[in-house]
C-alpha cells in the first residue's frame, strides 16, 4: 500500500523587487497594500512550473499556525480555492469586510497560500513517497484614510538607539509615524550585524511602535548606521540615521 504524507511547510520570505517565487508559484509583489477607500484589491499568484497546483488561500492576523478553517481576519478572498495550470495564473480578490481596526495607524495582517501539488498517478507512484503542501505569507498593509504624510516620510521620523536587553544590547527602532516600516540589511558603518541576530523574523518597526534588533557584545555608545527600508512596492530605499545609548 502507498504510503501517502502531506506536510504544510512556511517558506522563506525573501524580500527583493522580483516577484516572490516558492515551489512551482510566484506571488507577484512582496506586500500587498489595501487602501481603506478601496473596495477590494487583486492578489495574483502564477503557476510557473510544470504540473497542476491547487491553491488555497486565506488571511491571518499574524499567528503562524491559523489555517484556512481557524482564520478570523476581517477579510474575504475569493475564490478560496483554485486549481492552476501550469503557465498560468490566478487572481485572488481581497476584500476587506470591517471591524474595530485602528484609524489612526497601518495595522498589519498575512496573506497565505498553501500549494498543494496534485497526487502521482498510480502507476508512477513508489511504493512510498513524501508529497510537500508549501505555504506562502506575506504581509497586507491595512491603510486607513486620512494619514498624515506618506509612508517614504515615515522614514525621517524613525529613532534608534542601543538599550540593554537582559544580558545583551539590543539596538531600537521607535517609530512615531502612522505607518508600518520594514527594515532589512541594518548595519553600523563598517559593521554587519549577523543574520541570526534580529529578535523578529519581521524585521519590522510597526507603527506607533518599537522593535528591537538583538546587539551580542556591541559596545558602542553612539554613532550612524545603515539601513534599507522596503516601499510598498518591495523595492529597497537605503538610509543613514544616527544612533545613541
Amino acid at each position: 500500500m502507498n504510503s501517502y504524507i502531506r506536510i504544510a511547510l512556511t517558506s522563506v520570505f525573501c524580500l527583493s523587487m522580483a516577484p516572490m517565487a516558492n515551489a512551482q508559484t510566484q506571488v507577484h509583489g512582496t506586500r500587498v497594500i489595501y487602501p481603506a477607500e478601496e473596495r477590494e484589491v487583486t492578489v495574483s499568484v502564477d503557476n510557473v512550473g510544470k504540473t497542476p497546483r491547487l491553491l488555497q488561500v486565506w488571511v491571518d492576523d499574524g499567528k503562524e499556525n491559523t489555517t484556512a478553517e481557524t482564520a478570523t481576519a476581517p477579510f474575504l478572498l475569493t475564490p478560496p480555492m483554485s486549481r492552476v495550470e501550469p503557465g498560468k495564473g490566478q487572481s485572488f480578490r481581497l476584500m476587506f469586510t470591517g471591524g474595530d481596526v485602528p484609524q489612526d495607524r497601518e495595522s498589519v495582517f498575512w496573506f497565505n497560500v498553501l500549494e498543494i501539488p496534485p497526487k502521482p498517478e498510480a502507476k508512477d507512484a513508489p511504493a512510498n513517497y513524501l508529497q510537500f503542501a508549501v505555504r506562502t505569507r506575506l504581509k497586507i498593509f491595512y491603510r486607513p484614510k486620512g494619514l498624515k504624510d506618506d509612508p517614504l516620510s515615515a522614514l525621517d521620523t524613525l529613532t534608534w538607539r542601543l538599550v540593554h536587553d537582559g544580558t545583551s544590547l539590543a539596538l531600537e527602532c521607535t517609530n512615531p509615524s502612522p505607518y508600518n516600516v520594514s527594515v532589512a540589511n541594518v548595519r553600523f558603518k563598517g559593521t554587519e550585524l549577523p543574520k541570526d541576530s534580529i529578535e523578529q523574523p519581521s524585521g519590522m518597526c510597526t507603527a506607533k511602535s518599537s522593535h528591537r534588533i538583538v546587539l551580542p557584545g556591541h559596545e558602542s555608545g553612539s554613532g550612524t548606521l545603515i539601513y534599507n527600508a522596503i516601499n510598498d512596492y518591495g523595492g529597497f530605499v537605503e538610509r543613514e540615521a544616527p544612533y545613541t545609548r
